[in-house]
């Protein structure tokens, strides 16, 4: 579903993400591409910013699905861990009925920037 909104006419990669706050509710996520690619943004960083100015302050786990089965690239982990520290995240090929990986924030980001 959060990959319907996918905007990737440059690389042609489509990511998703479904982010699950702790109340229950779920935020999705889609990459949007810009010509000047620093301006592009990732799925993962979509949902959280949906969630965020949603009022969501609390997270539970995310789930990221794109044809290569990628994990959050390391801006998208940095804002993870602003918001969700001990988070779970799960990551799935699109295409495929693969095994979904799962991690946690603190395996991918093992030391992140904090105050």
């Amino acid at each position: 579903m959060a990959r319907r909104g996918v905007y990737a006419p440059y690389s042609k990669f489509r990511v998703g993400a479904a982010l699950l706050a702790s109340s229950g509710k779920v935020y999705h996520g889609s990459n949007v591409e810009n010509a000047s690619y620093g301006l592009t943004v990732c799925a993962e960083r979509v949902a959280f910013f949906n969630a965020v100015s949603a009022g969501e302050r609390r997270f539970v786990a995310i789930a990221v699905v794109s044809d290569g089965a990628a994990t959050p690239c390391g801006a998208c982990r940095q804002v993870m861990a602003e918001f969700a520290p001990k988070l779970r995240i799960l990551v799935a090929e699109a295409k495929r009925r693969g095994p979904v990986r799962t991690f946690l924030l603190d395996e991918l980001l093992p030391s992140r920037f904090s105050l």
